[in-house]
């Protein structure tokens, strides 16, 4: 899909709710993806998967309650909503719409090679099992949902783990498909691999995992955090005696919340024995030094879910802004369009065949705007004032290019219209590119 030169970089990342949040989350995503929300140049997206989780988890309270604390989470450690746009997957309806959009291009055999779905018909197969037993339709559609997801929003970018590329590589086969078939309209997004970012190991030295049962919640309060980096495996060596860094879990951990001072400072300390209830209590004041801040407010927020509903539900206004007139735009490409539209032909050529755009200078203000009207001259759309005509110039470009998805990314830019009005300059873009392409193919 054609882009402006102007149009921000989107990233968008997204985290289901299956679970407690804990340090390996924090030190491998969350503090890193904060980070990077604020860059400039960059448009955001954020968004809590609770439809996958559905995939494994099947208590509504275990989700329920997982969706509180992974969102306290992230705004607890400065996501700003502001500044982003944070919402639940599930208030967007358009996404299951797109799901079965994807699902129409998307050819079965991809779906057969996907990791979570192979690893499942091993796993039984190595039991003696019927190789689809448990294996839900869910499991099955997973990568399509997660396509719809990173089309929706047209990502650039999707920061994943190496784990996670296949189903961002399947995102752009189902884009090129539908692309092929009904015309640009997705752009092919890539995975973002940040090998710097660290992955934390557990209590017993493995992968920081809820499925090893080896976490150390992000938030736990400052007694249970000292209980359980207490808890950590370390080998018998005993006070004075030299201690390696190299598979030390304990000093991984501390290396991740470090600055390279500090970190220097503990390897020179195992270097001259330090003890490990030592070692460990350092690295209790190292952890707590940096999270403590941020548990206050995420206390502040899990005594008030309301707010975080509240947050959630502004964060879905801003995400339909973008979804409901590319969702429009979508259904007119694949063919679900007005009946009524079609019936008199005369009729929809003055609607929607011939649509232009008219730009102008106010000598009231100075400045430059522009209409897009249909072919009696009537006004669909009216921008607000440029200082140049240029910007005007690019403005309508990405109209031109992005039709319907373009009317939230633009609307500080243009004047509200309503659904209807949403409906009709959709079609006379849709029509529009239409004429344009039929015009260059001839």
């Amino acid at each position: 899909m054609a882009s402006s030169s102007q149009a921000p970089l989107r990233v968008l990342t997204g985290i289901t709710p299956s679970g407690t949040p804990h340090l390996g989350n924090y030190v491998g995503s969350i503090r890193h993806s904060v980070r990077q929300s604020v860059a400039p140049g960059v448009q955001s997206f954020f968004f809590l998967a609770d439809y996958h989780a559905l995939i494994k988890v099947q208590e509504p309270q275990k989700i329920q309650r997982s969706t509180l604390e992974i969102a306290a989470s992230w705004l607890a450690c400065g996501l700003d909503p502001e500044r982003v746009t944070f919402y639940r997957q599930s208030d967007i309806p358009e996404i299951p719409e797109l799901t079965w959009f994807l699902t129409c291009v998307t050819g079965k055999g991809v779906l057969n090679r996907a990791h979570a779905y192979k690893a499942q018909l091993d796993k039984n197969v190595a039991k003696g099992e019927d190789p689809d037993a448990d294996v839900t339709a869910g499991l099955f559609m997973y990568p399509v949902l997660m396509g719809a997801d990173i089309l929706m929003f047209n990502a650039h970018k999707v920061p994943v783990g190496r784990d996670q590329v296949q189903h961002i590589e399947m995102a752009r086969d189902m884009a090129q498909r539908f692309n092929h078939q009904y015309g640009e309209h997705f752009t092919l997004p890539d995975a973002e691999i940040d090998d710097a970012v660290a992955t934390l190991p557990g209590l017993d030295g493995r992968k920081m995992s809820k499925s090893y049962n080896n976490t150390i919640p992000l938030f736990a309060p400052r007694d249970y955090l000292r209980k359980q980096i207490t808890s950590i495996v370390t080998d018998s060596r005993a006070p004075g005696e030299p201690k390696d860094t190299e598979g030390s879990a304990l000093f991984q951990i501390y290396q991740a919340f470090a600055d390279a001072e500090e970190t220097e400072m503990l390897r020179k300390a195992y270097a001259d024995g330090i003890g490990w209830g030592d070692a460990k209590q350092l690295l209790f004041e190292r952890i707590d030094l940096e999270v403590a801040p941020l548990r206050a407010r995420y206390d502040e927020l899990m005594n008030n879910p309301a707010e975080i509903e509240r947050i959630l539900l502004l964060g879905a206004d801003k995400a339909r802004a973008l979804s409901k007139p590319f969702m429009t735009s979508l259904r007119h490409a694949v063919g679900l369009r007005n009946l009524a539209a079609g019936k008199d032909k005369v009729a929809k050529a003055a609607k929607v065949a011939k649509p232009s755009f008219k730009q102008y200078r106010e000598k009231a203000d100075g400045l430059f705007y522009f209409k897009l009207l249909d072919a009696r001259g009537e006004t669909l759309l009216q921008s607000r004032g440029f200082t140049s005509p240029q910007e005007a110039g690019r403005t309508i470009a990405v109209l031109q290019a992005e039709r319907g998805a373009a009317l939230g990314t633009l609307a500080a830019q243009l004047e509200p219209i309503d659904s209807e009005g949403t409906r009709a300059v959709t079609e006379a873009l849709e029509a529009l590119a239409e004429a344009t392409s039929t015009n260059q193919g001839s």
